[in-house]
């Protein structure tokens, strides 16, 4: 009866109107392929257009957050024949996809949002390098399309002693005035990336690529500065250390050039001379340290610093006293006369025999000149 009814009427609507009005006024309602809502709930006026004051009607539970749903036309004209829409146009259509939009909000973002509540406050440093850890597995959280704001810690409290966290967020609502609530609780420890051994190492091995990687590790397990890979490779350990154990800058040091009781060579040197002796080192050192040697041939001990591997060249060796002064100081030459040539030999005997110190050099070095028997006439 009813139908007929709306029948009789679209037709003498049709009949009394121009074609263009008529067809804007009885613009069958249509049901659409792809469904997005937004709510959790699905109304008429999601699933067909030209619904009219239909629109509203409530028909079916919207799909998890994030998540699409598939329906038949057979149970979507069902459903909307219970609610009094008929004569809903289907074409060809076999079923319809709603999807319900969602916020999701991943791990990374969750923790983010911590370690910032927790930057620069009870002690801790930046965020980057605050380890957050939830008490529940979080992979990702799905929150409605309509909480769009940041998240925005309204309460925090974190024990440094046991770095567990308490803290509550709000979230701005475009469809709601009241914020939306989450909060979340764990530990957040501060952590710092330092280079660690990945095997055994002994004192004198040298530390080569394979032998250290990077890692982050809580800042309270390395007590002074964490040395970094690039540094720490080359370099040689103060002491034997295990595989597993995070470096300091304290713990490593240059690898030694002489080690203690090795052969060395002792290198004598002065302007325009240099001499070679053999010796034995005393202690061990780095380039550039100060060590004691055994001088083989006279039996000394020498103290030399560490200029290459296994060689020492002896402190003061290379210093010098002015030539001029010292021949203005000693000479009294003739026009006529020659200097007295360097006596070589004695030079390198006292370079050998003993250390020499620097004006013991600057003596050998300078010629002795006659001196004048004018002056004493």
């Amino acid at each position: 009866m009813i139908r007929t009814t709306l029948a009789t009427i679209s037709a003498l609507l049709a009949l009394a109107l121009p074609a263009a009005a008529a067809d804007d006024f009885i613009a069958s309602p249509t049901l659409r392929a792809s469904v997005t809502v937004t709510s959790d709930v699905v109304r008429v006026g999601d699933l067909i257009d030209n619904a009219g004051s239909a629109a509203l009607i409530p028909v079916y539970r919207s799909p998890d957050l994030g998540t699409t749903g598939t329906l038949t036309v057979a149970q979507v004209l069902s459903v909307l024949r219970a609610k009094q829409v008929i004569g809903v146009m289907t074409g060809d259509l076999k079923e319809v996809q709603v999807t319900r939009l969602a916020r999701t909000l991943a791990n990374k973002d969750l923790e983010t949002a911590v370690a910032s509540a927790l930057e620069r406050r009870f002690g801790l440093g930046d965020a980057a390098n605050i380890t957050v850890t939830f008490d529940r597995g979080v992979a990702e959280m799905r929150l409605d399309a309509s909480n769009s704001g940041t998240l925005q810690p309204v309460a925090t409290r974190y024990d440094a002693r046991s770095g567990r966290f308490d803290i509550a967020f709000e979230i701005a609502n475009d469809s709601n005035p009241t914020a939306t609530k989450l909060r979340f609780t764990g530990t957040a420890i501060e952590t710092v990336e330092v280079a660690v051994l990945t095997r055994d190492i002994e004192r004198l091995d040298l530390l080569k690529s394979s032998d250290v990687t990077l890692e982050r590790r809580p800042k309270a397990e390395v007590t002074g500065e964490p040395a970094s890979r690039d540094r720490s490779i080359g370099m040689q350990l103060r002491r034997p250390m295990r595989a597993g154990t995070p470096l300091r800058a304290a713990d490593i040091v240059k690898p030694d050039f002489v080690v203690r009781d090795q052969n060395v060579t002792i290198i004598y040197q002065v302007p325009g001379l240099y001499l070679t002796s053999r010796g034995k080192a005393i202690e061990s050192g780095a380039e550039g340290d100060t060590v004691s040697v055994l001088n083989v041939q006279s039996k000394r001990t020498l103290t030399g610093v560490v200029t290459g591997r296994g060689q020492v060249t002896i402190q003061g060796a290379s210093q010098s006293a002015p030539m001029a002064p010292a021949v203005e100081q000693t000479s009294s030459l003739k026009r006529d006369e020659a200097p007295v040539p360097v006596d070589t030999a004695a030079l390198v005997r006292n370079l050998v025999q003993a250390p020499a110190s620097p004006a013991q050099i600057a003596q050998a070095q300078i010629p002795q000149a006659r001196v004048s028997q004018a002056q004493a006439k």
